[in-house]
Order: structure tokens, then sequence, then C-alpha cells
């Protein structure tokens, strides 16, 4: 299959462009300008890669044409920056969005697997675990658009057989994340206890979050890439919370010595709890979870290490 990857470059597309490749798919990754390719790719490896503007029409245009499906994974905001500027937020990631779909649309493209947020477009828990069911009342930006999007993928799936599978993908963490964007828990946490550094927290460490490893999340993709049923929103998760506190205390035990902590004042837009219910991905996409939390903080902080001596 010749599939389209839009931000195939980063943390969580280039572990889905990885796993796609192993399933001897051809991959067309699209990133922005200057994002140089992650590694180098093996000779039997059939990978396209593409810079440009998802705003663009003739970049979009380019990149989805020949292709027989579609991950987007681009958004050009954060959770806790995308309530500064809602007006940019939608305008780059909802109307690019839609514009995406209309060249779909015009180039007979049947298929897109979309990334959104399982931690945002739920809002508050009124019950946990949270199943496809619950109520979305998101409570940033962020969230408001990886609904909007969702709600206009079903529209194109219902006016123009578009079969669009969304994956509300809970808390991932792992390699290649990036620390300096300070996006992921785990992942920036541990990087401060390898450096012996204050881990700053915002409130009283008991917000509970879902933490899905990046090698679970690229098999979620590889099997919603196949799928053919009838089903269109999963869950992607581990189906457990734990609290930041509990994740320090994790982070404490591997590296073996205390981590100093700073708590700060909560954030307004931080729920108290988020834990997603994965039955139906499980059902459906055949998927489950393989890696614990403690074997994933292993993982991640074994990559950190050598990532940091690379750079040194």
């Amino acid at each position: 299959m010749k599939i389209t990857v839009f931000g195939g470059g980063g943390f969580i597309g280039s572990t889905i462009v990885d796993r796609l490749l192993r399933d001897g798919h051809e991959i067309c990754v699209f990133e922005r300008p200057r994002v140089p390719a992650y590694r180098e790719f093996e000779q039997n490896e059939s990978v396209r890669w593409l810079t440009g503007d998802l705003n663009s029409l003739a970049d979009v245009t380019e990149a989805v044409e020949g292709a027989d499906a579609v991950i987007h994974l681009v958004s050009t905001t954060l959770p806790k920056n995308s309530n500064d500027d809602p007006i940019y937020d939608v305008q780059s990631n909802v109307v690019a969005t839609l514009q995406l779909l209309n060249v779909m649309v015009a180039k007979g493209v049947k298929k897109i697997v979309f990334s959104s947020s399982g931690g945002t477009v739920y809002g508050d828990p009124v019950y946990l675990p949270i199943d496809e069911k619950h109520p979305t009342n998101p409570r940033v930006s962020y969230g408001i658009s990886k609904l909007a999007i969702e709600k206009y993928l079903l529209l194109y799936q219902q006016q123009y057989g578009i079969r669009a599978s969304i994956l509300r993908v809970a808390n991932p963490y792992g390699e290649r994340q990036r620390v300096q964007t300070a996006q992921g828990a785990i992942t920036v946490f541990l990087d401060k206890a390898l450096r012996s550094e204050a881990i700053e927290i915002w409130g009283d460490g008991s917000v509970t979050r879902d933490y899905i490893y990046i090698s679970d999340v690229a098999e979620a993709f590889a099997r919603a890439i196949q799928y053919e049923g009838t089903e269109s929103v999963f869950n992607i998760s581990s189906g457990y919370g734990t609290s930041l506190n509990e994740i320090i205390e994790k982070i404490e035990g591997y590296v073996g010595h205390p981590v100093l902590r700073t708590y700060q004042p909560g954030r307004i837009f931080d729920v108290p709890a988020s834990v997603l219910n994965n039955n139906a991905a499980q059902t459906h996409l055949g998927w489950t979870p393989k890696v614990s939390l403690d074997v994933g903080i292993g993982l991640t902080a074994d990559w950190l290490r050598k990532h940091t001596q690379e750079r040194e």
C-alpha cells in the first residue's frame, strides 16, 4: 500500500513510519521545511521525503498524489498554548485538514487515519475509565480543534466515502520524544532526573494520566490502516492511570536516587484524571498494549542516555 504520512518525521510519526515499513508499505513522509530525515533508510525501504506546508494546496496535492491512504499526525499547537490564539489553532489545523480532505476527494484517496487526542477531547471525566461514548467537553482549543476535525472526517466519510479511523491517543511517551518542548511528563521528568535537575510539577502531583509507550501507538496505527470495519473512533491507551507523583517514584527507583521536585500552582486546563477504556481497539483492531509502564520508563531512559551522549 502507498501511504502518505503527514508529520511522519516527528516523535510519533517516525515510529509509525518504521512500523509501516516492516509491513512492506511504500511511504511518502510529509514534513515541515528544513526537517531532515530522522535516519538513513535502507535500500529495500521505499520512502519518499517531502517538505512543505499543510496549508499549501500545491504541497498537499503533491504529497497525496498516487496514495492509497493517508495518516494525519500534524498539529501546529500544543494543549498548553492553544488557548493563547484559538484563531490560529483553527486556521492552521481545522481549515488545513479540510483542504487535505478536499484533495483526497479530488484524487480518489479513500482511507485516512487521524491522530486525535484522548487526553483533551473528553474534558473533565464523568466516569472512569473513559470510553468512546463519554461526553466530549474539551477545556482547551487544542481539544476543540481535534474534535472538530473528527466531526469533519465523519462528514466526509458519509458524503464522499472516505473511510476514517480516528485514534484518540492517550499520553504517548518514549524514544525520539523531544524534551525541548516540555511535552510529555515521563520523558521530561526522566531527562531532568538523569541530569540531576529539579522536576517542576503543576499542582500537587495528584493529576492522573494514562501513559502509552510509543511502539504500542505505532502498532495501533499499523492495524488501523488495514481496518475495514464500520467503527470509526478508538481510544489508544494503556487503560491504567498513574499520578505524576507515582511517575516520579518510579523514576527514582530506576535512577537509584531521590529526585528534587518543585511544586507550582495547578493549571486551569489540567483535568484531574484521564484514564481511557481501550476495549474497542482491542475488539475491532485486534490491538492490545504490550509495553508496561516500568519497562517503558527503562526503554525511554536508555534512549535518553544514548541520545545525550551522542549530542555531547
